[in-house]
């Protein structure tokens, strides 16, 4: 397992569309998704799609930690099929968009269909945080980032705070 560099806005690549992995989960791709869970417990984070980290693949991890309890999830090939016309107000922030949180309106659940890390079939309801998060995991899969859902000005000055950011960790390290 290898922590990999999370790629931040505004990286052009976070843009582009995952395509499906073919052929199953074999074990390249759960060499893949310990690489990604490493890295989400490195960030720290709850999520985490293979996009993120360079890899077009749809492919997530994810880990809610009830009672900070470790509980990894794997979701290869997720597709997501909303149940409800209920949204809900969650504020979310994103692994590529350090230090930025905003509202995002989404449904208050959906149904879940994916392989899971030894490539069974598994179909569940979501709700609460694990709708929200899956839903916002899956936006990366189709390059949308949680700022999309956000007006244009707002947008603007999230990106421009990462890029500002960015700038001052790289002159510190030029520095150092």
């Amino acid at each position: 397992m290898a922590i990999r560099e999370i790629l931040t806005v505004p990286d052009a690549r976070l843009k582009q569309v995952s395509k499906p992995v073919e052929g199953g989960v074999t074990d390249e791709i759960r060499a893949l998704m310990d690489d990604m869970l490493e890295t989400m417990y490195d960030a720290p984070g709850i999520g985490l799609a293979a996009i993120q980290i360079g890899e077009p693949l749809r492919v997530i991890v994810m880990d809610l930690q009830e009672n900070d309890e470790k509980n990894p999830r794997f979701f290869v090939n997720p597709e997501i099929l909303p149940l409800t016309e209920d949204t809900a107000p969650y504020e979310e922030g994103c692994l590529s968009v350090p230090d930025v949180f905003d509202e995002v309106e989404r449904p208050t659940e959906c149904r879940v269909r994916y392989l899971d890390y030894d490539g069974n079939e598994i179909e569940e309801v979501a709700t609460g945080l694990f709708a929200v998060c899956i839903q916002h995991e899956m936006d990366h899969l189709e390059g949308t980032l949680f700022i999309d859902h956000l007006s244009r000005l707002k947008r603007q000055r999230a990106v421009d705070k990462v890029k500002k950011a960015k700038r001052l960790k790289d002159k510190e390290k030029s520095a150092a």
